[in-house]
């Protein structure tokens, strides 16, 4: 069995938009008819240039490969251009034909992914979601900067069934980051704490984010004001590139810090590791270098006691490869999806995910255990200029 054809889906998120602006999924097909579907997440250069990549590292690496010889298809690409190291944009474009490849291993034998990756630990997956705007009650994005209407849809949340509520209102981030916080910043943030705690009580884990938009000083000033309401976790802190700053601010609060979302390969996450700048890992499965890298970090963490949270800021196939991913390892803590996996998240797969009162629930069906829906995939082009996300170029005081 060779891999001989590739596709590429640019896929435009249409309004309400959550998960980004647009998804490139990738589709290989071998000699004899298997089909395998990937996700590339990648946020520094726009889609037709992540096209043009993928089908020169398809064209170099992929293409007539054994679908099985993942290691060596890795180790090539990896090395592509006398590089080795952990260029995010080359990683992102292989995770997204290593998740591809999986795909087609698990249909090859009839298996899931995750029994190919040691088997089932979890019979479902703790989910959390971000505060999104309650759109049939006229909400809109408004609601990311007032505590009050986040409250009310944090309860809302807890009575569908969800247990980690995530919130991120500490202002944008910026290309100048990072900053220390202001003091009505700090003031906002705790009161979002105060009043979601008391909206969902012990019911919820408060789940708050930033990106890396703080100094050490500043991430540790911050932590003092949220630390009384006991989030679960205090998300990058500081910028990602020095895990060694980061460990300042673990060893300052009380709160776990996790990180992880714009690190990738395992050499970035052996540091986190090394440093004991976080205690929870969140890669991103489109970008880290795909299942089989993600389940190398995994191991790594174990002997740390550090647990794994996938972060999904994508679309439905990466969400497919973190669940395959997250069922087969020990230290899963919560898995990160958008609301319920309903709206175009369902709308772009034959059979969507199923989530049922806060867990996902992983699929038995061979592979990743979803289909892209090719007709809505292809009725959603993306036409804009602008990247998947885009940070504030002008620092904020």
């Amino acid at each position: 069995m060779k891999v001989k054809d590739l596709k590429v889906f640019i896929v435009g998120n249409p309004p309400p938009g959550w998960g980004g602006r647009y998804f490139i999924f990738v589709k290989l097909t071998t000699d004899n008819g298997i089909t395998g579907i990937g996700e590339v997440y990648c946020d520094t250069f726009g889609p037709k240039v992540m096209q043009a990549a993928i089908e020169d590292t398809f064209g170099r690496y992929v293409e007539n490969m054994n679908p099985f010889d993942l290691e060596a298809m890795w180790r090539k690409a990896y090395s592509s251009g006398y590089s080795a190291r952990p260029d995010i944009t080359l990683v992102s474009v292989i995770s997204g034909l290593e998740i591809a490849l999986w795909d087609i291993m698990g249909k090859a034998v009839g298996r899931p992914v995750y029994e190919l990756l040691g088997g089932k630990v979890h019979e479902k997956l703790r989910s959390y979601t971000y505060i999104y705007p309650n759109l049939a009650k006229g909400q809109t994005d408004a609601i990311y900067w007032n505590a009050e209407q986040s409250a009310e849809r944090a309860a809302d949340y807890v009575k569908m069934g969800f247990t980690g509520i995530k919130f991120d209102p500490a202002a944008p981030y910026s290309a100048f980051d990072p900053r220390q916080p202001s003091l009505e910043s700090m003031e906002l943030c705790a009161k979002f704490c105060k009043l979601i705690r008391e909206a969902v009580g012990t019911k919820a884990d408060l789940l708050f984010g930033t990106h890396g938009q703080f100094t050490p000083a500043g991430a540790i000033r911050f932590a003092k004001h949220i630390e009384p309401y006991d989030p679960l976790w205090f998300e990058e802190p500081t910028p990602a590139e020095r895990p060694e700053e980061m460990a300042l601010v673990a060893r300052g609060t009380s709160i776990p810090i996790a990180t992880g979302e714009r690190l990738t390969t395992k050499y970035e996450f052996a540091r986190v590791l090394e440093c004991r700048a976080a205690a929870i890992l969140q890669m991103a499965l489109g970008r880290v270098g795909g299942i089989m890298e993600s389940k190398k970090i995994a191991a790594m963490a174990e002997p740390f006691y550090a647990q794994i949270a996938p972060h999904l800021y994508a679309g439905p196939i990466e969400a497919a490869a973190n669940i395959q991913f997250a069922t087969s390892i020990p230290n899963f803590l919560i898995l990160e999806s958008i609301e319920d996996f309903s709206g175009i998240f369902a709308k772009l797969l034959k059979k969507p995910i199923r989530w049922e009162e806060g867990f996902v629930i992983p699929s038995t069906e061979p592979g990743l255990g979803v289909e892209l829906n090719e007709e809505v995939a292809l009725s959603l082009p993306y036409t804009g200029d602008k990247l998947h996300l885009e940070t504030t170029n002008v620092p904020i005081r």
